[in-house]
């Protein structure tokens, strides 16, 4: 009779693995960026601000496990140039994070938006089909399989006024997901999570960072009981870029919003 075994958990889940970041200099970005560090992996990170970059690398003090390129992820020069980077000093590709993206989903009323804004609004969505279209040839090469994972937003789901180009990028990168999840596997699988509200104060850039100012009812309004962290991001991202902890799961939203969008709205 077959008696299934009782396996032991990995303690450092990307063990040995490598794993592009893209905006992780700052934000959920970085936040992703250290938790796999901190699982024991490594990590190139591309970023438009290079100030901010530097600061990662000086302020993590891991030479061996750690890349910054400056990128513009709208560039296919320079998402090419970031991807060969990671691939010269680090060998191979085991993970991508698509992240890079326009932060504030407001601009003016729709009337009033040009095309140049409208675009540069898509950028998270126009950035993920770059870097996925680049990096997609040596995840598919990861023993144990490359992973994708694509931030989106709860503002896929809803929205306020005057943010349609925002909530048209994130519910892009939702349907991304699903469609490449089919093109790219089994080699490749492909997650997508959908952050709510993050405090991202205390993860910029030294000059710019303090502690988040949040009133009692920010985080009463939320069910959890608290506004998110950019930890509460990394620490589901590490899970959907381990193979020994999310083998079995691609093309899959995952909502992290502290339950905000299960809860009735009354004005």
């Amino acid at each position: 009779m077959l008696v299934p075994d009782i396996l032991p958990w990995p303690a450092r889940p990307l063990d040995g693995r490598v794993v592009l970041i893209t905006g992780g200099a700052q934000g959920i970005g970085r936040g992703i960026a250290q938790a796999v560090l901190g699982a024991g992996g490594r990590v190139a990170i591309g970023d438009l601000d290079a100030t901010a970059g530097r600061a990662c690398l000086a302020e993590w003090q891991r030479p061996d496990d750690a890349l910054f390129r400056r990128l513009d992820a709208t560039r296919e020069r320079s998402v090419a140039a970031f991807v060969e980077a990671a691939l010269a000093r680090f060998g191979r590709i085991d993970g991508l994070v698509n992240n890079a993206g326009i932060a504030d989903p407001h601009a003016p009323p729709l009337p009033a938006l040009d095309w140049a804004a409208w675009n540069r609004r898509l950028s998270s969505l126009h950035g993920a089909f770059l870097c996925s279209k680049h990096a997609l040839p040596a995840l598919s090469r990861s023993e144990g399989g490359g992973a994708v994972v694509n931030i989106a937003s709860t503002r896929a789901h809803q929205s306020e006024p005057h943010s349609e180009a925002y909530a048209a990028a994130k519910g892009g990168l939702v349907a991304f997901t699903h469609a490449l999840a089919l093109s790219a596997g089994p080699a490749v699988r492909v997650n997508c999570i959908s952050p709510g509200w993050i405090a991202t104060d205390a993860w910029r850039a030294p000059a710019r960072r303090r502690r988040p100012r949040l009133s009692r009812s920010d985080h009463a309004q939320h069910p959890a009981g608290r506004v998110g962290t950019p930890q509460d991001i990394a620490s589901l991202a590490v899970h959907l870029l381990a193979p020994a902890l999310s083998g079995f799961v691609t093309g899959q939203e995952f909502v992290v919003d502290g339950g905000m969008t299960r809860k009735m709205q009354y004005a």
